[in-house]
């Protein structure tokens, strides 16, 4: 987790880089071994360019290779619940091997070149996969989790 309480709406890149290298860092998890994350996803263009750029910072060329995609496309936001169904779908992808797609993907954003799994499920067996979850304020979760 990180808090970088930069403003109340407006993410920071900075904050959800610290969030996602140090769920890595105290899972003892590489970066190379990550092949999915369940981007928080706001759909905002500020919130998602920030999450792209932070998962760009933190992977290197490894997020090239980065399936991500937004469960709330689908499930919308639940406020506090959002996070918990963002994981279930982590845990769905490492036990079932279906990465959920990111709905309604039409036009892409040159600003974040990354594989957010457009429109449709794929079919893929990762070993591990990240849950972030950033909230209002600043306030940055992310869980890493290996497949068993």
């Amino acid at each position: 987790m990180s808090s970088d309480a930069g403003d109340i709406v407006m993410p920071n890149q900075a904050g959800a880089e610290r969030a996602m290298a140090g769920a890595l860092a105290d899972a003892g998890i590489d970066r190379e071994a990550v092949g999915y994350i369940n981007a928080h996803g706001t759909g905002t263009a500020a919130n998602d360019r920030t999450e792209c750029a932070a998962v760009a910072h933190v992977f290197g060329r490894h997020a090239d290779r980065l399936m991500i995609s937004s469960t709330k496309s689908m499930h919308g936001h639940l406020i506090g619940g959002t996070g918990a169904v963002e994981l279930l779908a982590c845990i769905m992808a490492l036990r079932e091997g279906i990465i959920a797609p990111t709905i309604g993907y039409e036009d892409p954003d040159p600003e974040c070149a990354l594989d957010v799994v457009p429109n449709v499920a794929r079919e893929a067996r990762v070993e591990v996969a990240l849950s972030n979850a950033f909230a209002f304020g600043g306030f940055n979760a992310v869980i890493a989790l290996r497949r068993a």
